[in-house]
Parts: structure tokens; sequence; C-alpha cells
């Protein structure tokens, strides 16, 4: 059996942190094409890939944020080198007939539920932010994963039906991609890390039948 070493482990679990400061050290956009194509291989409900992730990069596209954000996380967004929108396209279904080949069929199982749709493109958009975390880790990022934003405002932001006069471009303006949660993304300062928070044992979260 294949495993990693303990110094990998250290990186992707026991010595990592999240973060709220960061460096002047900017993330290219190769290391972000790098990092979606190493967690684009975690596992999704019939490989149905929900997850649309927003990378923002320049200070207009952090500002179009800004004003969905609590007022605790702006300044760490902001000096962010990138926050990335974690978000899921209600509309995954349309890719399957490529995704999950081996069903054709898959697609229609989903096409006529709104409940299974939400439910799958939400769990499966959480798994995939979590792959990124650990993806970036792997490739020596660190990471700030947050919830505290206006979700709504966020939406109409970035995946509303009308487009923004002073922007270049709507991701996805169709309406049916819908915001998980944020993740800044950069080169942690760890001068300023509070003591790391307890976790709870085993015998306190888990139980073996």
């Amino acid at each position: 059996m294949n495993t990693i070493s303990g110094n990998a482990l250290d990186i992707l679990f026991r010595d990592a942190r999240s973060f709220n400061a960061w460096l002047p050290k900017p993330v290219s956009e190769e290391t972000l094409r790098q990092l979606y194509d190493l967690l684009k291989w975690g596992p999704t409900s019939a490989n149905s890939s929900p997850t649309r992730f927003i990378f923002l990069q320049s200070q207009q596209s952090k500002e179009r944020l800004r004003p969905a954000l609590a007022p605790g996380n702006v300044e760490k967004t902001m000096t962010a080198p990138v926050t990335v929108i974690i978000a899921y396209d209600l509309k995954f279904y349309e890719k399957l007939p490529r995704l999950f080949p081996h069903n054709p069929g898959m697609r229609n199982v989903f096409a006529n539920n709104p409940q299974l749709i939400e439910h799958t493109a939400k769990r499966n958009s959480s798994l995939q932010g979590a792959y990124l975390i650990l993806a970036a880790r792997a490739l020596g990022l660190d990471c700030g994963p947050m919830s505290g934003f206006d979700n709504a405002k966020v939406d109409d932001e970035f995946f509303g039906a009308d487009k923004c006069e002073d922007c270049e471009q709507e991701f996805f303006p169709e309406g049916h991609v819908k915001s998980n949660f944020l993740c800044n993304l950069g080169y942690g300062d760890r001068s300023k890390l509070f003591p790391r928070s307890p976790r709870l044992e085993f015998t306190e979260a888990c139980t073996v039948f």
C-alpha cells in the first residue's frame, strides 16, 4: 500500500494553519492552474464536478467582493494575493454525458429533480473546496477558508443574470451558479498567527461499531 511521508502529513494537516495575514508575495496564474489540475482528481458523486472556482486576483475584482464581506473578513481578504469563490453550478448535470460516459442516462436522474440537484451540488462543492485546501497546501500555498459573507450579494454580483456595466465580463451570467464559501490563498505571515485551537479527541468525535 502506498503512503506519504510524515513530513507530507505535517504539511497537509498537522502543521497547517488557517491564515488571516499574508506576506506580500503574489500567486501566479500558473500556480492556480496547477492547483486546479491537482484538486480536480478528488472524487465527486457520479464524477459530477459541480464546483466552479472563481479566482479573484486583481484589486478591481476584490473590490466587487468587499460589500459582501463581514467586517472582520475585509482586511484579510483585501490583502490576500488571491481570494477564491467556491461556488456550485445547478446545471452541472448537463456535463454528465461527458464526465460519466459509462452511464449516459445519469443526466436525466438529476434533470427533473431540483432537490437532488441542490443537495448534490452543494455537498460536492464543499468536498471540492476541501480538495482545493489540501492541494494548495501540497503546492506550498497557505489558506484562509471562511464563511462570514453575504451569499446573496456575491451571487448577484458575480453570477447574476444582468451584466455589470463597469466589468469586463461576468463569470457565469446565466444565474444558475451559487456561492458556497470563500478561501483566501497566498503565503501566510506566521508571525501573526495566534495559538492553535484544540481539536476533539477520537473518543469525543468517533464511534466504531
